[in-house]
């Protein structure tokens, strides 16, 4: 439990509650109504995850709403802690699920082996010996009985409190087929030795004596527990994504005690804990390393395939790979406060919500179920009133109550969900509600926050001026060697550049810092000054000719021009500058072929501004701006009528993310930024914020066509199944086919590919696409 403040300023307490005995979307609805009729309590039920997440006023008790869901007729309870796993086992997660659907299993193979022989005497003829009805009846009746007892048993609790479900229907249809033979077997002329009828797709006016159903209710439950076995499986298909990042943690950890190592499980470790991590490990938990340097290999959190060089004072995250040599880290975050658990709470938060089209589904089947049971009642009515027999009516009624099943829709939403968001986890977009999914179909303009997001938010060596008969490596080794003793963020890009380009850089003597002017030292017997022009105008060496417009250029494209000089003489100009990262380009490339307009929007010069946007390809700039200019410059894109996406990574960019329709956050910046985001982007590459943007207008889309096929199945039916033209066992067929087409609709969304490496010839051609189309398509 957590607790909040409502926007009225009362204390609100989140309660998360495992829901069992649901067995449709009905279910789900019925118990949020009776949850929500609490004061003060906002609940949503997901039928997909088995979870209800309930906003409480503080103090209420969460037995309470225990009751209250037991008093709907289904069970509830607050989720358990995980488990530390066994040492010697297998991990446990996947027997767990297994187990949960075994059950479901062997009814479902139980009722398959029985219910194929009683469908195939009935649908031919030639098979139709001597006695056949009553090995039918034999073979069909724990069908009915044992492998439906679930629908029935459902149905018998909704009907106590006075509801009625989708397994109302099942279980109505099943036992009336039944019920039905057995009349004609004992009652009837349906026994008699040697009876036979065809198997007919149509209903001709009978008296209903001679004609046994076992076939269908035998086959419609089979149908319908193969539909509800392939959608358990699915669920956790689907949710591989969430158990496999949370299982991506080291299980134990070697801890210094006293200058010993003590190796201890995980959940252990406390904040401030000082623990060993030796090449290949993988580290336990979020921190700074103390002692040793490294190359971590974070590519199973964040996608990244180029390890990290770390070094004492580094971050580092817990479930990265330590690729190099021994670290010691001081734990600084554990348990549910680590990246890796607040990724997977993430995941968690995006599948147990509700989109808006989800929500329009729950309502429909809300009242959907009442008026298909009165549906049937008026085919009943109005077949028997024509006189066509009470076979004819019967048969179109059974018909009509399991055709109607609307399994499908309970599914549309949370299955589409489950697989994009987990599938988004994989590739390090997490998306954090699935309302989010409604912005990311209207976005129209897309604003990128500079620095950290467009650049590397890290300064650079980037270019090198000399004067005729200077050597550049040997500005570089002068230089740098004198720029390594500074710890200046500009000393330290001209030190970087150098030690990149020439390895090792030579001591210095008599170093010395010139606060707000630049440094001076000795390097190899020659007196080097490294600063502002007006350091070497100090020592009479100004810099003149090609330098000083080497250095007017560079300031003019807004970058630092940093002047060199040695032995009495200006010799050089170094430039460094927040440099574009390697992907931008191509990630404003796959935003416009998405149709979306880029907008540069920093609060760094003008002239800086514009030389980025140049590089990257953005034409509208908006520059010099504060931290509540940004928002302002967010509503009055809004104001024009623009749907704005942002992009930012820093504390200054929070307001602006909050602001936005769709905000997302860099997972390489801050935390207050991350937090008022919709979208996180675990990778530091802009071009994760095209992949974002494409998965969620994919998973939109497939929720959408879920839906229409759900719907349009039931509307498309039900006047067959009313008009007698739809067998009751074919109806229970389609209907279980329609639920397992939506599932694997859903799942086409694992196959969803990152564009990350695509070659910018295709993301050339796709940017000329036509605007309407891409926004169509959102491929």
């Amino acid at each position: 439990m957590s607790t909040t403040t409502a926007p009225t300023g009362a204390p609100v307490t989140a309660v998360e509650l495992a829901i069992g005995g649901m067995t449709c979307a009905s279910c789900a609805n019925r118990i949020e109504r009776k949850l929500n009729k609490l004061d003060g309590v906002t609940a949503t039920v997901n039928y997909a995850t088995e979870k209800a997440k309930v906003e409480a006023p503080e103090g209420v008790d969460p037995a309470t709403l225990i009751a209250q869901v037991e008093a709907a007729g289904y069970t509830a309870a607050l989720p358990r802690p995980a488990a530390a796993p066994d040492a010697g086992g297998d991990g446990g997660v996947e027997d767990t699920e297994d187990d949960a659907t075994r059950p479901l299993r062997n009814r479902l193979i139980t009722s398959a082996v029985l219910a194929v022989p009683v469908v195939a005497l009935a649908m031919i003829p030639a098979l139709q010996f001597t006695y056949w009805q009553w090995i039918s009846l034999t073979l069909a009746a724990p069908v009915v009985t044992w492998a439906a007892w679930p629908f029935h048993r459902a149905a018998w609790a909704n009907l106590r409190h006075g509801a009625a479900t989708m397994d109302t229907l099942i279980s109505m249809g099943v036992i009336a087929a039944f019920a039905w033979s057995l009349y004609a077997l004992l009652f009837g002329t349906a026994g008699v030795p040697g009876m036979t009828h065809p198997f007919e797709l149509t209903i001709a006016p009978s008296d209903g004596a001679a004609n046994i159903y076992l076939e269908v209710a035998a086959g419609v439950t089979t149908f319908i527990l193969a539909g509800r076995y392939f959608e358990a499986r699915s669920k956790r298909r689907a949710g591989a994504a969430l158990r496999a990042l949370l299982e991506l943690g080291a299980k134990d950890v070697a801890v210094l005690r006293d200058g010993d190592e003590v190796r201890i499980p995980t959940d252990q470790l406390a904040v401030g804990d000082r623990f060993v991590v030796r090449p290949g490990e993988k580290i336990a938990t979020d921190g700074v390393v103390d002692e040793g340097t490294s190359a971590v290999d974070a590519s199973m959190l964040t996608g990244e395939s180029v390890p990290v060089e770390v070094g004492p004072g580094d971050a580092v995250v817990g479930a990265t790979v330590n690729a190099g040599g021994r670290l010691v880290v001081r734990a600084t975050r554990i348990g549910a406060d680590t990246q890796l658990a607040q990724m997977a709470k993430l995941v968690e938060d995006a599948q147990t919500g509700k989109a808006a089209v989800q929500r329009l589904a729950d309502r429909i089947s809300g009242v959907f179920v009442p008026i298909v049971i009165a549906l049937a009642a008026g085919t009943l009515g109005f077949w028997l009133g024509t006189g066509a027999g009470a076979a004819a009516a019967f048969t179109a009624a059974v018909a009509v109550l399991i055709i109607a099943c609307p399994c499908a829709l309970g599914l549309a939403t949370p299955t589409a969900l489950l697989v994009g968001t987990g599938r988004g986890a994989q590739l390090g977009i997490l998306i954090k509600g699935p309302e989010v999914l409604e912005s990311t179909r209207r976005v129209d303009t897309v604003v990128l926050d500079k620095t950290g997001t467009v650049t590397t938010g890290q300064m650079s060596l980037v270019g090198v001026h000399v004067t005729d008969g200077t050597d550049e490596d040997e500005v570089l080794r002068l230089a740098g060697a004198l720029e390594n003793a500074s710890e200046h963020p500009i000393a330290a890009a001209i030190s970087r550049g150098a030690r990149t380009r020439l390895g090792s850089l030579p001591a210095v003597e008599e170093f010395s810092n010139l606060e707000g002017l630049g440094v001076q030292g000795v390097v190899d017997g020659h007196a080097v000054l490294v600063g502002r022009s007006a350091l070497l105008e100090q020592w009479s060496q100004p810099i003149s000719g090609d330098l000083a417009g080497a250095k007017e250029r560079a300031e003019a494209e807004g970058r630092t021009a940093i002047a060199v000089a040695w032995d009495g003489a200006a010799r050089a100009v170094l430039v460094v500058a927040d440099t574009v990262k390697p992907t931008s380009a191509r990630a404003i490339a796959q935003l416009r072929a998405l149709g979306l307009t880029p907008v540069l929007l920093t609060g760094d010069n003008t002239a800086a501004a514009h030389a980025v946007a140049a590089e990257v390809g953005i034409h509208e700039v908006v520059a010099e701006v504060l931290p509540a200019d940004k928002v302002d410059v967010v509503k009055r894109l809004q104001g024009e009528g623009k749907i704005v996406a942002m992009v930012g990574d820093g504390v200054n960019d929070a307001a602006a993310l909050a602001q936005a329709d769709l905000g997302l956050a860099m997972g390489t910046g801050t935390d207050v930024a991350i937090e008022a985001s919709d979208i996180t982007l675990v990778r530091g590459d802009l071009r994760a914020a095209a992949d974002a943007i494409r998965l969620s207008r994919r998973t939109l889309a497939t929720i959408k066509g879920n839906l229409f096929w759900a719907f349009a199945y039931n509307v498309a039916a039900l006047p067959l199944a009313a008009t007698g033209l739809l067998n009751p066992m074919l109806a229970g067929a389609a209907m279980a086919f329609s639920s397992v087409f939506v599932v694997a609709n859903s799942l086409r969304l694992r196959r969803f590919r990152s564009r990350a490496d695509e070659q910018p010839a295709a993301v050339a051609t796709a940017e000329h696409r036509p605007q309407r189309e891409s926004l169509a398509t959102a491929r």
